[in-house]
């Protein structure tokens, strides 16, 4: 080390510059990384708000299907504005230098920035894997409204699942990554391209499993994967990505309620967005949507869904007469090969549409209309009567695959571990779980046999009281012998007093059975929201998620500095009020126009101050010499006071000041007189002469004393070498 107490070391080494992306956005931390794209936080810098900015990996840049993939995203977000889409605010390319080679372009999108969690994130922090029905319908009603939005303009997105819903703190629901998103027009948009699969196998409906064109229904089918899955913790089928195929395309989901307790609406819901044929389930995200809500108000589902949960309950997983589907005793699929195109002995037994009760000339079709389908369904790699191996399992893909359901996969977070079984343990635990029944019956024979115990009481029907007022409820029941229960009162939108439901709903009971009452007591008071500032089609948007039903149309428009254009400024009832769902709710909209202050007589600090209050902009400030008006006092202004003006239009003003005072120069100028001459006068002598006739001088002439004496009245003769006095004119004002 130098002893040099002026040496100077290296300087340390420079933080790098942060990159800004088309000289206006500069890009912040990593906030996620998806199969193609990085995103980042960032910042626009032109307008300073903060934005999310996805860029196309740069080892992906060069290949031209990922590249359109990314354009497409851009293209196809870009035109959708929507309180449940992420915004698209611009995108672009970058040009990105690298090591070895000529530099590439890489895409970017700039996006809204959302503080908040993917459903796929508030899935994994839940202890069981599952959300509330309530929220969970929520949550989906506003996927929805999303889908309903896209595809009136003729978007498909084609990958609806949890990882690409974003839910903020304040419970708003976003629906992001357009990536594969194709126009209904396009009749090529296939599942695959380039031998790449376009979605997620877990979500894919069966028609892009197949190849088929899509519509907007294969966006609700993977809605209805995403609803299983908020209720049940789990997709509606496991596996690797070609079994989901086959199990989308051929096998009917397990009821939610397997997992948890669930009401039955939601269960329907559920079940009816995941009929295989397009044409059997939801139609339109609106019809979805609406059943969604009756089922958060309480109100009956359609008759579509209730239908399309009896098939379910048909085809044997919950059958009326026992059992759970599992084996041919119980009900629903035998033991036959599902390679070879038969069910097998087992057929439909008791538990399907059984003798013990069935679900219905209705439900019996679906259900059969069910089987066939998936009778129907080729499976790759084998012929008819084929029961060999596929690839997946050593006892073929066959009845052990079908029986077993998707029972034989261990879900895990991406991709699901195959979990190998034997064939010949499921076969002994069917044969133990049949000889348990058979033992329990032959118990209960013994025990209530004909003769060992009291008669069976009268069995009379259960009428339905729903609709009825209370007290005619009554009346109904104790005329069928039957008694009031509990009575529990529930909010509703049904008049107050009106029974909602009753428990049992109908079928027959025993005699004086007590029948539990659910009575609606009224529409529950919701808070208003405090939606100052929020855009109007999401303050409208905002209220209707909340159930309010009276919501004026046409909003009150109103000046404002306050607010922007569309921005609501306030509402009556105002925020915070709790009110009837029905109380009628207007909105005051600003108009983005504000009224030209007068700023004449103003001075010149408070006319700036109230422009700048009035959102005006001050663009010049002109001075005037004038002796009219006060300084510093506003004069004449560019427009006229009460004129309405956009914000932001800029004003000039003219501004009086004190114009140049004039100087007065005065000059003082001393006259010296001139002083009197200095030369005696010649003395004269008397001329000598000898001349007699000369006259003797005379004597001087005597001076009068009354006559003045001084100097001579011709002005005197200035000595040679003095100049002469300037003129003694008075003085004069100079300007």
């Amino acid at each position: 080390m130098s002893d040099d107490a002026t040496h100077v070391g290296p300087p340390p080494p420079e933080k790098d510059a942060p990159r800004v992306l088309g000289g206006r956005y500069e890009i912040g931390p990593l906030v996620g990384r998806g199969g193609m794209a990085d995103v980042h936080a960032g910042e626009d810098l032109r307008l300073g708000r903060q934005v999310a900015i996805k860029i196309l990996r740069t080892d992906l840049a060069r290949d031209s299907s990922f590249l359109s993939r990314f354009r497409r995203e851009a293209q196809s977000a870009a035109g959708l504005s929507h309180p449940s889409i992420v915004g698209v605010y611009d995108s672009g390319e970058e040009s990105v230098p690298q090591p070895a080679g000529a530099p590439v372009q890489v895409p970017y999108i700039v996006m809204e920035f959302l503080d908040g969690k993917t459903l796929r994130e508030l899935l994994n922090e839940s202890p069981d894997k599952m959300l509330p029905p309530d929220e969970a319908a929520r949550i989906t009603a506003a996927v929805l409204s999303a889908m309903e939005y896209a595809h009136a303009r003729g978007l498909v997105h084609r990958d609806i699942k949890p990882a690409n819903v974003m839910v903020t703190p304040n419970g708003a629901v976003k629906v992001m990554d357009f990536g594969i998103a194709r126009a209904l027009a396009d009749t090529a948009a296939t599942m695959t391209q380039t031998s790449a699969v376009m979605g997620t196998a877990r979500y894919l409906s069966p028609e892009q499993a197949q190849g088929l064109d899509v519509d907007g229904r294969s966006d609700l089918y993977s809605v209805g994967c995403l609803l299983y899955e908020l209720l049940a913790g789990r997709t509606p089928f496991q596996g690797d990505p070609v079994s989901l195929v086959y199990q989308h395309l051929g096998e009917m989901p397990k009821l939610p309620s397997t997992y948890r307790p669930l009401p039955e609406g939601i269960e329907a819901i559920t079940l009816h967005a995941l009929e295989k044929d397009p044409d059997q389930r939801y139609q339109t995200a609106a019809d979805f949507r609406a059943d969604l809500n009756a089922f958060r108000a309480d109100r009956p589902v359609s008759e579509n869904a209730m239908a399309s949960l009896a098939a379910v309950v048909g085809a044997g997983q919950k059958g009326p007469g026992g059992g759970d589907g599992a084996g041919p005793a119980a009900g629903g699929v035998g033991a036959g090969d599902f390679g070879t195109g038969d069910f097998g002995a087992g057929g439909a037994g008791a538990g399907g549409v059984g003798a013990a009760g069935g679900v219905g000339a209705a439900a019996a079709a679906r259900s059969a209309r069910a089987m066939a389908q998936t009778e129907a369904v080729p499976v790759p790699g084998r012929g008819p009567g084929q029961g060999g191996g596929d690839g997946y399992d050593s006892g073929g893909y066959g009845s052990s695959a079908y029986r077993g359901g998707d029972d034989r996969w261990e879900r895990t977070d991406e991709l699901p571990v195959r979990e190998k079984r034997h064939r010949g343990a499921g076969l002994l635990l069917g044969a133990l779980a049949l000889l348990a029944v058979a033992g329990v019956a032959w118990v209960l024979f013994q025990v209530l046999g004909p003769g060992s115990g009291p008669p069976e009481p009268v069995q009379v029907a259960v009428p339905s009281t729903v609709g009825e007022t209370e007290a005619r409820a009554r009346e109904i029941l104790a005329d069928a012998s039957l008694q009031v229960g509990g009575v529990v009162p529930r909010h509703s939108d049904r008049e107050q007093g009106t029974v909602i439901s009753q428990n049992p709903e109908g079928g027959m009971a025993p005699e004086g059975t007590a029948v539990d009452l659910v009575v609606s007591a009224g529409p529950e008071a919701i808070t208003i929201p405090d939606l100052r500032g929020w855009e109007e089609q999401a303050a409208r948007d905002e209220l209707a998620r909340l159930a309010f039903t009276n919501v004026v149309e046409e909003a009150q428009e109103t000046d404002s500095p306050d607010h922007e254009k569309g921005e609501v400024i306030s509402t009556t009832p105002g925020g915070g009020r709790a009110v009837d769902p029905s109380t009628e709710i207007t909105l005051e909209v600003a108009t983005g126009k504000v009224k030209m202050p007068d700023l004449v007589g103003r001075t010149r600090d408070e006319a700036v101050l109230l422009v700048h209050d009035s959102s005006l902009v001050m663009e010049e400030v002109q001075l005037l010499a004038t002796y009219d008006h006060e300084p510093g006092t506003v004069i004449e202004q560019s427009r006229q006071e009460g004129e309405r003006l956009d914000h932001g239009t800029k004003i000039t003003i003219i501004v009086a000041e004190q114009p140049p005072q004039t100087a007065i120069i005065t000059t003082e100028i001393t006259v010296e007189p001139a002083p009197p001459p200095t030369t005696e006068p010649p003395t004269t002598e008397p001329p000598t002469s000898d001349d007699p006739t000369t006259p003797p001088p005379s004597d001087p002439p005597t001076t009068d004393p009354a006559e003045p004496t001084g100097p001579p009245t011709t002005p005197p003769v200035d000595p040679p070498g003095r100049p002469s006095p300037p003129p003694t004119d008075p003085p004069t004002e100079t300007g």
